[in-house]
């Protein structure tokens, strides 16, 4: 029996709301290419959990092959996916560095209603996280700092969640502006 060097292997990072429809999905999974079988999985896991308190520590349930990590907030419902030999405290970790990039990134305002208006902040949180599967970053300010397009030491600025408006703007400004000098 030898040991296994491959990197653990994500199937799907979901974010639902209290009614389990979408609001940010991405699939790694090659056998859910289609809608259908993304929707009909979408509502398994919803109809699955809902009736459960994840409010607090994210929470794993065993669907066929599958081990879901999952978490709910306000009106949304955080979900990642794997295989089910995969490791449970490492589906966890990505489930709450999405969490936590997410709650950062919307200033602790972690609904339905802000995601939907900050969707692009939430899905680049998602390809930050997770690449074709893989798990890219874990660290929650690391992502939030790419997402809002600083770097992963934050340059000297203030985190993300201490900015006021006015300074995340200007900062993108700058950061834009320097783009384009060079």
């Amino acid at each position: 029996m030898g040991i296994s060097l491959e990197m653990p292997r994500m199937l799907n990072v979901l974010l639902l709301d209290a009614d389990g429809k979408r609001v940010s999905t991405k699939y790694y999974d090659p056998k859910m290419t289609s809608l259908e079988k993304q929707l009909a999985y979408e509502k398994m896991v919803f109809s699955k959990t809902r009736a459960n308190n994840a409010r607090g520590d994210a929470e794993m349930a065993l669907f066929g092959e599958h081990l879901v990590c999952y978490k709910f907030a306000a009106d949304l419902h955080f979900y990642v996916t794997a295989c089910d030999e995969e490791n449970e405290l490492i589906i966890a970790m990505v489930l709450n560095a999405f969490f936590d990039a997410v709650s950062l990134l919307l200033r602790g305002v972690v609904e339905k209603r802000t995601a939907l208006e900050n969707l692009d902040l939430v899905m680049l949180t998602i390809d930050e996280l997770v690449d074709g599967g893989i798990i890219m970053e874990t660290d929650p300010n690391v992502i939030a700092n790419r997402v809002s397009m600083r770097g992963a030491e934050g340059e000297g600025a203030p985190p993300l969640a201490e900015q006021t408006l006015s300074q995340a703007l200007n900062m993108a400004k700058e950061q834009i502006t320097r783009n384009l000098l060079r």
